[in-house]
């Protein structure tokens, strides 16, 4: 009877054991459970908040004017000195109108908005139109507004003066590819800077045998490098070269800052 007892006892005594270990077995898993639920929320917490941040610096990024270069009190009495009678409110309205043009003919992907500006330019805004019509983008340009417009260099040599612009702007500004927006925004206004050069040309051989400081000059038609200012024909695809003006202040380039 004993003997029987001392079993039953112990067969108690061993469920009793193997109830408290499941039972704490299952209480660690379950705590480890709510633990990993914890973290979770943390780092849910925590990307949100990043994902917040993230868009604060992007707003902050789009809404912040962009500063520019103000060089016009140093460098208009030199201009002035150099060509008298120089318009400077006039050749200013031609910057800003000739910026406004270029990117509404980005906005609009027709080059002929384009209101003025040298072979160089014209060159530069086909090949971008090009380079997004191949990639499958349009790029939008809406609602322009120049902040302000500046001198912030004047280049003089034997051949050729430059003045460069640069121009703080204001628009709503996207790349869109397939439907969505790849780049920009459509509901945030776009803050940013462009240069924009001015070219005078006074003596073309003199130009060219400045080796060091030569013009950029390519073909309107198949982007191929010009040689000379000279040149009538491209020597690539036989199109007719548009005479680079002498003694105009012409548009040459424009670009983002």
């Amino acid at each position: 009877m004993g003997s029987y007892f001392s079993q039953f006892f112990g067969f108690i005594l061993m469920v009793v054991v193997l109830y408290v270990f499941f039972v704490k077995k299952l209480f660690d898993n379950d705590k480890n459970s709510y633990d990993g639920f914890d973290d979770l929320s943390k780092n849910s917490l925590d990307y949100g908040e990043i994902s917040r941040l993230r868009e604060a610096a992007k707003t902050e990024k789009y809404s912040r004017k962009k500063a520019i270069r103000n060089n016009t009190a140093i460098y208009l009495p030199r201009i002035g000195e150099d060509f008298p009678g120089f318009n400077y409110p006039e050749m200013k309205r031609r910057a800003q109108a000739t910026l406004v043009s270029y990117l509404r003919a980005i906005d609009q992907e027709d080059p002929s908005l384009l209101t003025e500006g040298g072979a160089e330019l014209k060159t530069s805004l086909k090949m971008h139109l090009n380079m997004l019509k191949d990639q499958g983008i349009h790029e939008n340009f809406d609602d322009i507004k120049i902040h302000c417009m500046e001198i912030s260099q004047y280049f003089k040599d034997p051949g050729r003066c430059i003045i460069t612009f640069q121009s703080a702007l204001e628009c709503h500004h996207n790349r869109i590819k397939d439907g969505e927006v790849t780049e920009g925004s459509e509901e945030l206004t776009y803050q940013t800077k462009f240069e924009l050069e001015m070219v005078y040309i006074q003596d073309r051989d003199k130009v060219e045998d400045d080796s060091e400081r030569a013009m950029g000059y390519n073909c309107p038609n198949c982007g191929a490098p010009v040689k000379s200012l000279k040149t009538k024909v491209c020597e690539y695809c036989g199109a007719v070269i548009e005479e680079y003006n002498i003694k105009v202040w012409t548009i040459t380039s424009i670009r983002e800052i």
